[in-house]
Parts: structure tokens; sequence; C-alpha cells
């Protein structure tokens, strides 16, 4: 492997997607075979003026392990210093933000019983509700880059011997990493011409948008009170910027919970609980799921929709166009944090406060009433397709064609 470019990719994920401020703890999550990558963004964060490095360390056969052979009364029961984990060291002096390493192998789980893998998810969510609202309101920097398991590779491309180092180069042109190039010159660049965008849509006053495609797409989908539209760089509540998927080619806002209707089939297979759902398609009604189906997975399609009441409706739209660099690669990563930004997408579960305006400052009860999905989960399910339409209602009473086959038109 390039020793230059994954100094690169370390030092892009940690000084721009992260962003550490002076003096702050970095949290980095990975698992342990990303320990060598791990440890080159643990030094970018000390040379970008960390305080401490924290390393979280997982095994995703240890945890496929644990699933099997520990009772569920065991695994549901988290214990509190789980979360404190996190907190501690975000309320500490100077606070703390985390990235994410992730190298998953997209069937870790198959063949397990379902429910339990289900539950025990749930359960760590529960226990981590005070850690997810930090992030989801972006009260902390966070960010998610990936690095290539075996396993993950083999998925992507079965029967190449050289598996790992192909999906390397993969990741590589997804993050605009490439030899002799400025990444961070380059993501700055990407990263205006997103915020362009988003920008152009909340000036048109968008009230709802139609996405209709040839494979039977035909979903309404209304947008919360004050729905606001977001896309490439967060900014915590003190002005620091990061971006929190690397990848990001997406701009999304929040639908209303309760004006959702019509037909929506995937157009990419989606991973959940170390399992696949795929060629699968949902009925909306009033914002909530009331029919569904899958050629495959349709048993961990309705577990998914059964977490919670929240998980039948959704709580994000986002706009990818079929240019997007990772759809023309023509790579299926089998992973949400590349295949989200692949197509058009909308996620099943909690919405972001930060997609309504001055969302991040209200209640649970208050962006509820705005029309914010609630969940457990969040889970981003592609829907894009090479012809869809995406058209706008505006306001005013305006109809304007956002998408035309699958591509910006405004």
């Amino acid at each position: 492997m390039n020793e230059t470019l994954l100094k690169q990719y370390a030092d892009f994920a940690v000084r721009v997607g992260l962003a550490p401020r002076e003096g702050q703890t970095v949290l980095i999550s990975a698992p342990v075979e990303a320990a060598d990558f791990a440890r080159l963004c643990a030094a970018s964060a000390y040379d970008a003026g960390a305080r401490e490095v924290v390393m979280k360390y997982s095994d995703e056969r240890f945890a496929r392990l644990r699933l099997e052979r520990t009772d569920l009364a065991t695994l549901e029961a988290v214990p509190p210093h789980v979360e404190r984990s996190y907190l501690d060291y975000v309320e500490r002096d100077g606070g703390a933000c985390i990235l994410h390493i992730i190298a998953e192998d997209p069937e870790i789980f198959r063949g397990l019983d379902g429910d339990k893998v289900q539950r025990a998810s749930s359960a760590r969510r529960k226990a981590l509700a005070r850690w997810r609202e930090l992030t989801m309101k972006d009260r902390v920097q966070w960010s998610i880059v990936a690095i290539p398991s075996e396993a993950w590779a083999k998925k992507v491309f079965p029967g190449c011997e050289d598996a790992v180092e192909k999906l390397w180069q993969a990741i590589f042109a997804a993050c605009r990493v490439r030899e002799g190039g400025d990444v961070v010159a380059a993501w700055r660049e990407h990263l205006d011409a997103t915020e362009a965008r988003r920008d152009r849509l909340n000036a048109l006053g968008v009230d709802s948008l139609r996405l209709t495609s040839a494979n039977g797409t035909d979903l309404v989908i209304g947008l919360a009170d004050g729905a606001v539209w977001e896309g490439a760089r967060s900014r915590t509540p003190e002005g620091t910027a990061f971006v929190a998927n690397i990848p990001t080619e997406e701009v999304f806002t929040a639908p209303h919970r309760l004006r959702v209707d019509g037909v929506v089939h995937a157009t990419k297979p989606y991973v959940y609980n170390g399992d696949l759902i795929d060629n699968f398609w949902v009925k909306f009604e009033n914002g909530l799921v009331t029919d569904f189906g899958a050629q495959t997975g349709e048993d961990l399609l309705r577990r998914m929709l059964e977490t919670d009441d929240g998980a039948k409706r959704i709580g994000e739209i986002a706009l990818v166009p079929a240019s997007s660099p990772i759809n023309q690669s023509g790579v299926l990563f089998y992973n949400t944090l590349f295949d989200e930004n692949a197509a058009c997408h909308i996620a099943f579960g909690d919405g972001y406060p930060g997609t309504v305006s001055g969302g991040t400052e209200l209640s649970a009860d208050e962006l509820l009433a705005r029309g914010v999905n609630s969940s457990l989960i969040h889970e981003d399910v592609m829907v894009g397709a090479p012809d869809m339409t995406i058209t706008a209602r505006t306001k005013d009473g305006r109809d304007v064609t956002v998408f035309a086959n699958g591509e910006w038109a405004l």
C-alpha cells in the first residue's frame, strides 16, 4: 500500500473531516484490523493540537461470538460505563470529538438469531441515547471514514486475488485521494459546490418533493415545518466546521413524519445488523409504512421497521446525482457510508435536528411538533435511479424540476 496516500487520507480525515480544536480530546473508534491506519490518524490528531488521543478498538468477529454465546438478558443490560466512556471526555475541559474508522464485513451476523441481534442492537442504542443526541445535534465534531478489511473486500470483489488492494483504490477514488493530488483543495472545491446547491434549494422554499422513476417509485414527501437543507460541512455551536461522512455527495433535509405518501423501490442492497436486504419496496400512507416486500431479507426488513414507532417513518430525504463519482465507479460497496452517496436516499427512523430552523436548540417534543421524526434507528436506504425525476412544489405553489434523469436540474 502506498504510504504517502495512506498518510494523506489520515491527515485529511482528521484535519478536515474531524477538525479537532486545540486542547480537545480525540476519540478514535476503530476495528482491530485498522490499527495501523488508526495510529496514523492519532499522530495527525496530536499534530493538530489534540490534548489526548483515546483509542477504542473493536473486533467484529468477537462481536459475533459474543452475540452467539451470551444470553439475551445480559446483552440487553448495557452498563452505564459504556456511555460514560464517551461522555466523561466530552465533559472535561476542552471537550472531545470522535473519528469512527470502519471496515465492516457486511454479512458478519448472517445466520444468527435475527431477533436477538435486533434486541441487543436496540439496547445499545438506548444506552447511548445522550451520546447520540450530542452527535445528532452536532454538539461535538464527528466523522466516519473507511478502510478495507479482507471480508469486506471479498464481498465487493468476489474471486479477486487482490480484492483488498482494489477496494483501497476504490475508496481513495471516492474520497478524492490521488497520487500528486491536493486532497484538501479538491474537497474544498467539492464542499463549496455542494453548499451552493444547498443554498439554491433553501432559496426555493420547498414544501414537498415528488420522486418518480420507471421502476415503480412514485413518492410524495412533504417537508417538516421550517425545514432547511443541509449538505457538506456541519458546524458545532462554537462554529467549528467538520465533515461527518467521508465521502459525502448529498444535500439533505427533514421530511414531515406525517406527510409521506406513495411507493418507493430500493435501488441498491442494504446492509442491516450484519445481513442484507435486497430488491425491496415500501408503501407509505400519511407518513407511515403500511406495506412492504423484499426478495431478500424481508424478515430483516420487518424487524427493522418494528424497532419502535418511529422506525416506520422517515427522518431524512437526501439528494445525490447519478453522476456521483461513487455511482460512476460502478462499485457496489455493500456499505452505507459509500452506497448512500451513490444515489438519492431516504432514512428510516430518526431525523437530524439541524434540518429544521433552530432545531438543535429544540426539545424532543418541539422537534416532533415540527414533524421531525424520532426513533432509535437512522437507516439510509438507496432509492435513486438513473431515470429519476424529482419535482419540488414550493410554498408559493410553483412546480420546479430539481432532478431530471437522475441529475441536478436546479
